[in-house]
C-alpha cells in the first residue's frame, strides 16, 4: 500500500480545483440555507449560469473574457429573481421544488441538440479561457508546490484566484452576518412572522439573500470552468447540489468557514477512499471477486455516505455548527 500517494492525492483533491469551486458554491448555499433558511435545491443552476455565461460569450460569440464574466454574473442575478418572484412569498418547500426543477431544466437546455452550435450540447464548450491565462504570472512548464503537493502553472494560477475569492467571500459573509442586515436575515430563518410583525420586508430580504448566494455560486462555476478547461452540462446536475449540501452540513451550516472546511474534507474523503480501495485491490488485500476496480467509484460514495449518516446521527450540526442553526422555520 502506497500510503504516501494515497494521502497526497487526498490533500491534492481537497485543496485543488474541485475543493475550491465546491467551497465557493457551498458559501453561496450557506447564505441561502444556513443564514436565510431558504431551501435551495438548485445551486448547480447558478454555477451553470456562471460557467456557461462565460463560455458561450467567449467561445460562441467572440466576446471579451471580462464581458463573459459580467454576463455570467448577470445571468445568475436574473435566475435568482426569476426563481424568487413566484416562490419567496410562499412556504419554503415551494422554493425547493422550483429550484430543483429549474436546475434540471437548465441542464437539459444546455445539452440540447438543437442548441449544440451555441451551447456545445453534451460535449460542452472549450477555448474560452485565454483572456484569463494571459494574466498568469507563473512560468509555464514549472511545477509549484504546496504541502508537498505540486500543481502545474495553469492550475496554480486558477487555485490562486480561487482561494483568494474564497477568502474574500468568507470575509464578505462574516461582515454581512454581523451587520443589521445579517441579523434580520437570521431572524427570518428562525421566525419570519415575528420579523414581519416588526415591519421588516421579509420578501425583500429573502430575495437579496437568494441573489447574493446565487452570485457566489456563479463564482464557483467560473472556477470550475477555468480549472477544467471545458464546460459540460452533466457537471451541473442535481447531484452536484446534493454534494454541496453534504459539504455544507459536514462543515457546519451558518458558520463562515463551515462550507470551506466541509468542501475540503468532502473531496479529500472521496479521493482517499478511491485511492485506498484501488491500492487494496491492486495489492490483493481485497479480492476482485469481492470488488473490482470498476466498482470503486460507486463503493467510495457508499462508504462516504455511511460516514455522513453516522455523523448526522451523532453530530447533526457538523464539525463547527450549532444544533440550533439547522432548526428551520419552514412554514
Amino acid at each position: 500500500m502506497d500510503w504516501g500517494r494515497i494521502f497526497s492525492n487526498a490533500i491534492e483533491s481537497g485543496l485543488g480545483i474541485d475543493g475550491v469551486y465546491f467551497a465557493l458554491a457551498a458559501i453561496g448555499l450557506n447564505i441561502h440555507f444556513g443564514y436565510a433558511g431558504l431551501l435551495n435545491f438548485g445551486q448547480s443552476a447558478f454555477m451553470a449560469m456562471g460557467a456557461y455565461g462565460l463560455a458561450v460569450s467567449v467561445a460562441s460569440y467572440g466576446l471579451n473574457f471580462w464581458v463573459g464574466i459580467a454576463i455570467g454574473l448577470g445571468l445568475s442575478v436574473v435566475l435568482a429573481i426569476l426563481l424568487g418572484i413566484p416562490t419567496l412569498r410562499l412556504r419554503a418547500d415551494y422554493l425547493a421544488i422550483v429550484t430543483i426543477a429549474a436546475a434540471e431544466i437548465i441542464r437539459l437546455i444546455v445539452r440540447s441538440v438543437s442548441l449544440e452550435d451555441k451551447l456545445g450540447g453534451t460535449d460542452g464548450l472549450q477555448q474560452y479561457s485565454a483572456g484569463f491565462f494571459d494574466l498568469n504570472p507563473y512560468t509555464d512548464g514549472k511545477q509549484y508546490g504546496l504541502l508537498g503537493i505540486e500543481f502545474s502553472a495553469r492550475d496554480t494560477w486558477v487555485l490562486t484566484v480561487g482561494w483568494v475569492l474564497v477568502v474574500l467571500c468568507c470575509l464578505l459573509v462574516w461582515t454581512l452576518m454581523r451587520s443589521p442586515w445579517g441579523r434580520v436575515l437570521k431572524a427570518i430563518r428562525e421566525d419570519e412572522d415575528a420579523v414581519r410583525s416588526l415591519g421588516k420586508n421579509v420578501y425583500a430580504y429573502k430575495m437579496q439573500a437568494l441573489v447574493l448566494g446565487g452570485v457566489i455560486g456563479a463564482l464557483g462555476g467560473f472556477i470550475a470552468a477555468l480549472g477544467q478547461g471545458s464546460v459540460a452540462p452533466d457537471l451541473y446536475g442535481s447531484e452536484t447540489t446534493f454534494f454541496l449540501y453534504t459539504a455544507l452540513i459536514l462543515g457546519g451550516a451558518a458558520r463562515v468557514f463551515g462550507p470551506v472546511v466541509g468542501a475540503v474534507i468532502f473531496w479529500s474523503l472521496l479521493s482517499f477512499t478511491d485511492n485506498f480501495l484501488r491500492e487494496a485491490i491492486a495489492n490483493d488485500h481485497i479480492s476482485e471477486s469481492v470488488m473490482n476496480p470498476n466498482q470503486v467509484g460507486q463503493v467510495r460514495f457508499m462508504l462516504v455516505g455511511l460516514g455522513l449518516v453516522l455523523m448526522l446521527c451523532f453530530r447533526p450540526q457538523g464539525i463547527f455548527g450549532d444544533r440550533k442553526e439547522i432548526a428551520l422555520d419552514a412554514r
